[in-house]
């Protein structure tokens, strides 16, 4: 079949793919190069983002919808295992599939609307002839949803955030909403997907200080007392955003460490603490000391201390004490 294989948290991968498709789609030696845009299978009542790939090369392309109509069973998959799926097409006396064929959709004559565009284009022409809503839910979606389902989760639909859009304002790549939903379901989420401000911190080995409540609370603009896993991706990649976050960090790192060295100890990082809140116990003030120490070496590098606020930028509020009337970043 000539299958284009790609791994998806590869960008070389990704890369080798796109030039594949690009080789075989110019030429006529190979039959047409068939791809599905959304690079999963849905319940059929929405269309979700579709991946560029199909687009960055620039050729026009044949829009192709297919439909399984049905009494009692819908045969297009979704999330049914394949045994499961033969089986209960077996049981039918009638397994229908419509196949149309769209008017061929071409790129952007202006050279500035990209491959996002000629995505969207074609996702609404799909759309409009499905008569469903095209929406910025994306396959990463469906993988935090089967994340949640397999960590034992209820209702894991609530943990899908529209990575599509995600990516496209805050630039998060699938792997790294996937490591934050990691440390999301470490903080003991509820039956409804919610973490209280108590299991937010504990992880962390923080108490509810009244500056943690006043850093939860820009989470929880819901005022509902929990957060939910979109509140918490989203909420972090805005502040990563910020154009002076990445300064904010490296003067934040001078101010903790003791001067003439280049580490800050376990000591330093409580001492750092005071500056703003009460630190914590023994055992808490190790635990947040490890989630700086990224490397395991029991002192915080400045690599240390950068990659752990680049993964949980919140925690820039615990050392306002130290930056504060030299750098300014909207935390609370």
């Amino acid at each position: 079949m000539q299958v284009i294989y790609v791994d998806r948290f590869s960008p070389a991968s990704r890369k080798s793919a796109v030039n594949e498709i690009k080789r075989k789609a110019a030429g006529n030696s190979f039959p047409r190069v068939l791809l599905f845009p959304e690079g999963t299978t849905t319940n059929g009542r929405f269309l979700i983002s579709f991946q560029h790939g199909a687009f960055i090369p620039g050729y026009p392309v044949q829009p192709v919808v297919v439909r399984y109509p049905h009494v009692h069973f819908d045969q297009s998959w979704g999330n049914i295992s394949l045994i499961a799926l033969m089986f209960k097409m077996f049981t039918q006396f009638h397994n229908f599939m419509e196949v149309e064929y769209l008017p061929i959709v071409y790129p952007p004559e202006i050279k500035q609307e990209n491959a996002l565009h000629f995505a969207e284009n074609t996702s609404y022409a799909m759309a409009h002839a499905l008569n469903v809503l095209p929406t910025s839910y994306s396959y990463a979606d469906s993988m935090i949803a089967s994340r949640a389902e397999e960590a034992g989760k209820a209702n894991c639909s609530s943990y899908m955030v529209e990575m599509a859009w995600v990516k496209e304002v805050y630039g998060v790549s699938t792997a790294e909403a996937m490591e934050l939903l990691e440390h999301f379901l470490a903080m003991n989420p509820d039956s409804d997907g919610r973490v209280k401000a108590q299991d937010f911190w504990a992880i962390f080995g923080l108490d509810c200080s009244p500056l943690c409540k006043k850093i939860f609370h820009y989470f929880d603009f819901e005022n509902k007392e929990s957060v939910t896993f979109r509140q918490f991706l989203v909420g972090c990649a805005h502040l990563r955003k910020q154009p002076l976050f990445e300064g904010v960090c490296e003067t934040a790192f001078e101010k903790c460490k003791a001067p003439g060295t280049s580490d800050i100890s376990l000591a330093q990082l409580a001492d750092a603490l005071r500056s703003g809140m009460l630190p914590p116990a023994d055992d808490g003030m190790l635990k947040l000391f490890e989630t700086f120490d990224i490397d395991d070496d029991d002192k915080i590098s400045r690599d240390d201390f950068v990659a752990c606020l680049a993964r949980f930028p919140f925690m820039i509020a615990l050392f306002a004490g130290r930056i504060n009337g030299e750098v300014y970043i909207e935390i609370v």
